[in-house]
């Protein structure tokens, strides 16, 4: 009994770290993100709160903490409330199957376990999928729950927009999956150790990079960002699918939106860059403290994508609706499905070992 009340408390100190260091990130990159912009566009970006404006996402919080919760008179109350809580939730689980440094296993109180991987299970890349999809339910529930046309207008587009893009993420992840020879992430990560010419997308008998960009493309149209906004294009829908959210509610999609965008990023790292591998092999850093090294490339790949939003989103228009269906449907799948074959054909005369 002793046991199993260690292992629960080790888990949920493990979630709570996770779900920690997520949130803070969520928190940084919302200052980062206006300042990256702002110099991009030739300004400061914001200053005045603290000392060079750094202290901005905590205004920004307690606003949204203390403003008023407005309910609309028509709105399906039930559903208007879930909307953002199914849109945040399965953001946020997805963590528990991302490897954020090396799988090894660390003995404390005479209980083994794994820092930096909350669940190794052998079907993590589908787990995933499963998941971020459900998301697309909070978007189109709070779209038609909200009883607003620019809101439902907002919810109709995201579902069209999320169904013809996650197809093409998964296929794009299919590539991998063939030479990796597992659903794990962990192990999918691990077969890339000794070198970046191990990492999938450079790896022999066929370089998925024809896969990787179809991933970054698709996630960035997953995620509603710029050039793919069209579900809360402001120019368009005042704000889309929460134009009628305000306070903590407006929050939760907000943190939903920067959480999937760190959950993409770190499963674009995983697959395609390594993960936690250096791109050279071996280790710097004495054997003990590989683990730092680990961890502190992860960080490094999953920033570099967070840094390629921000900078698509400075750079890029937004594109018409018929243009983003059309791009996804005749131009992405096409590439994705070509993909799958051609790398299924070099694994089968080039198998592994």
């Amino acid at each position: 009994m002793a046991e199993v009340g260690l292992k629960l408390a080790f888990s949920v100190a493990q979630i709570a770290v996770v779900m920690g260091i997520v949130l803070l990130t969520v928190m940084f990159l919302t200052l980062a993100e206006r300042k990256v912009l702002g110099w991009m566009q030739d300004r400061m970006g914001p200053m005045e709160v603290g000392p060079y404006g750094v202290l901005q996402p905590i205004a920004d919080g307690l606003k949204l903490f203390f403003k008023e919760d407005i309910v609309p008179a028509g709105a399906n109350k039930f559903l208007f409330t879930l909307a953002p809580i199914l849109a945040l939730v399965p953001a946020l689980i997805g963590f528990a199957v991302v490897p954020f440094g090396p799988n090894r296993t660390v003995e404390l109180f005479g209980y083994q376990f794994q820092p930096f991987v909350i669940s190794d299970i052998n079907i993590g890349i589908l787990y995933i999928l499963a998941f971020t999809s459900i998301g697309a339910y909070g978007i189109i529930l709070g779209g038609w729950a909200s009883n607003s046309k620019y809101s439902l207008l907002g919810g109709l587009r995201s579902a069209a927009q999320v169904i013809s893009y996650e197809l093409n993420v998964g296929l794009a992840i299919v590539g991998v999956l063939l030479l990796a020879g597992s659903l794990s992430l962990v192990k999918i990560t691990e077969a890339q150790a000794g070198g970046f010419w191990h990492w999938y997308i450079f790896a022999f008998p066929f370089p998925q990079v024809f896969a990787f960009v179809v991933y970054v493309i698709s996630a960035v149209a997953e995620t509603n960002r710029v050039p793919f906004d069209l579900p809360e294009a402001e120019s368009e829908l005042v704000a889309g699918f929460f134009t009628e959210y305000s306070g903590m509610r407006f929050a939760f999609f907000f943190l939903a939106e920067y959480a999937n965008m760190i959950l993409v990023s770190c499963i674009a790292a995983a697959l395609f860059l390594g993960g936690w591998n250096a791109p050279y092999p071996g280790t710097l850093l004495p054997e003990n403290l590989a683990w730092v090294e680990g961890v502190v490339w992860f960080a490094v790949k999953v920033y570099f994508f967070l840094f390629l939003f921000f900078w698509l989103r400075a750079t890029l228009p937004r594109l018409r609706y018929d243009q983003l269906m059309r791009f996804g449907w005749k131009v992405m799948l096409p590439i994705a499905l070509g993909n799958i074959l051609v790398t299924a054909i070099a694994a089968y005369f080039f198998p592994k070992g």
